[in-house]
């Protein structure tokens, strides 16, 4: 799988929480944090804390005002994807 830190090997790791299984054992370590919970990515900039680093990276622009997502239409900028997708329904 492309930007993760370990290879796949053809071996199989099983959840022992649940049926999920993954021949890569870094998606099998974020898929356990789904139960235990824990959110090991921490804002320096405030209390908010994540279970994946690339959530953490979104959450960032909060803090940076970045606003990458753009409406072609009407020039809005957005933070993430899903927010500039739900903009474009107010164009329909």
């Amino acid at each position: 799988m492309p930007g993760e830190s370990s290879c796949s090997t053809g071996k199989l790791h099983r959840c022992p929480h649940c049926s999920y299984t993954t021949t890569w054992s870094s998606v099998l370590t974020r898929h356990l944090r789904t139960h235990t919970g824990e959110k090991p990515f921490k804002c320096p900039d405030c209390d908010y804390s994540a279970s994946q680093k690339g959530t953490l990276d979104r959450h960032l622009a909060v803090h940076s005002g970045e606003r990458p997502f753009v409406c072609v239409e009407c020039g809005y900028r957005a933070v993430d994807k899903s927010r500039l997708t739900r903009h474009y329904k107010s164009h329909s």
